[in-house]
C-alpha cells in the first residue's frame, strides 16, 4: 500500500496551499485583530483565541502575493509551530485530503526568492497543484 499524508488546504490568490494536517490546531472564520505597532510587515496583529493570545501571519505578504481585495475577510489556519500557536491568514478554507508520496515535487522552478524557501514542494491532484508549505519558515515573524 502507498504511503499518504493528509493535508489541511486553503487558497491564497486562487492558488491551492497546503500544510501536514497533524501540525494544525484549528481552521476558524475571520476575528477580531489588534493591531501592533512596530511589529514586522508580516504580522497582521493579535487575535484573542479563547484566553490565548496568537499571532497573526499574513501569508498573501510572506509568499509576495498581491494584497487581498478591500471589503474581504481573512480566515485563519492555526497551525502549532515551535513558537507555540500561530494564525496563517488565508482567503479560503478548502477540504482535508488525503495524497500519496509519490505524488510530491520539488519546488516548481518558477517559484523565486524567499517564497522557493516556504515552499517544501508541491502534490499533483487530478485538476491541479497543492503547494506545500513549510509550517515553521511560514511562521517566521521576520522576513526570509
Amino acid at each position: 500500500m502507498a504511503e499518504t499524508s493528509q493535508f489541511c488546504t486553503f487558497y491564497l490568490d486562487k492558488l491551492l496551499f497546503g500544510v501536514e494536517l497533524c501540525g494544525v490546531q484549528e481552521v476558524i472564520r475571520s476575528l477580531e485583530m489588534t493591531k501592533v505597532p512596530l511589529a514586522p510587515g508580516v504580522v497582521s496583529g493579535l487575535i484573542n483565541l479563547r484566553g490565548q493570545i496568537v499571532t497573526a501571519v499574513d501569508l498573501r505578504r510572506r509568499l509576495e502575493l498581491a494584497p487581498a481585495p478591500a471589503g474581504t475577510h481573512a480566515m485563519n489556519v492555526v497551525v502549532r509551530s515551535e513558537d507555540g500557536a500561530v494564525s496563517l491568514l488565508v482567503d479560503e478554507i478548502g477540504d482535508v485530503v488525503e495524497v500519496e508520496q509519490s505524488s510530491f515535487e520539488a519546488p516548481p522552478e518558477t517559484l523565486r526568492g524567499s517564497v522557493r524557501s516556504v515552499i517544501l514542494g508541491v502534490h499533483k491532484l487530478k485538476d491541479r497543484l497543492m503547494h506545500v508549505l513549510d509550517i515553521e519558515k511560514a511562521c517566521q515573524m521576520t522576513e526570509v
